[in-house]
């Protein structure tokens, strides 16, 4: 049993790991204008830390506006074989941004391996400001509960984490809490 003071401490320890995200997220968001990615419609949009951003797909012209608002990057969590009607790699790379893959399959995607794919891909983009999406944005929620679990957060606070960053199903909230169980 996790007694108040150990949960207190974690809980701190995470929310400390967050300011530090946040930050560095707006120390790399120069010209980055939230406020018109906030109005724009775009499914499940979530602002958790900074400029890093969690949506579900975007529209082409949804992209547009975030080239325009500031966005550098957007980094895509769906599959192939999800259907799509246009070519986002090259629709985000013909707006100036940069285009990242972790194709993550449903539920059984959403693991430590690619909870660590995206964080190396954050790593390196360094606090510019990002789009993280999949089709609602429950998957990107999913690999940031692996993530809180892995910087030493609980199951409880994990799934905190990811609903706040856009995993809304509860479907897919048991499978990842079975899934962090099972670490």
């Amino acid at each position: 049993m996790t007694t108040i003071p150990s949960a207190l401490s974690r809980l701190g320890l995470v929310l400390n790991v967050l300011f530090a995200l946040t930050l560095t997220a707006c120390a790399g968001s120069e010209g980055f204008d939230l406020a018109a990615l906030q109005n724009s419609d775009i499914n499940n949009f979530r602002a958790p830390s900074g400029a890093t951003l969690s949506t579900g797909q975007p529209t082409t012209a949804q992209l547009d506006l975030a080239a325009r608002a500031g966005v550098k990057h957007v980094i895509n969590l769906r599959t192939a074989g999800e259907e799509v009607t246009f070519n986002e790699a090259e629709v985000v790379e013909s707006l100036g941004m940069r285009y990242y893959s972790i194709p993550v399959s449903g539920g059984g995607g959403i693991n430590a391996d690619n909870a660590s794919a995206l964080s190396r891909i954050l790593a390196d983009i360094d606090g510019e400001p990002v789009i993280i999406h999949c089709a609602t944005g429950n998957r990107v929620g999913g690999l940031m509960a692996f993530t809180a679990l892995a910087d030493g957060a609980s199951i409880d606070e994990a799934m905190a984490e990811g609903e706040r960053w856009g995993m809304t199903s509860e479907r897919l909230q048991g499978m990842v809490r079975k899934s962090l169980s099972g670490i």
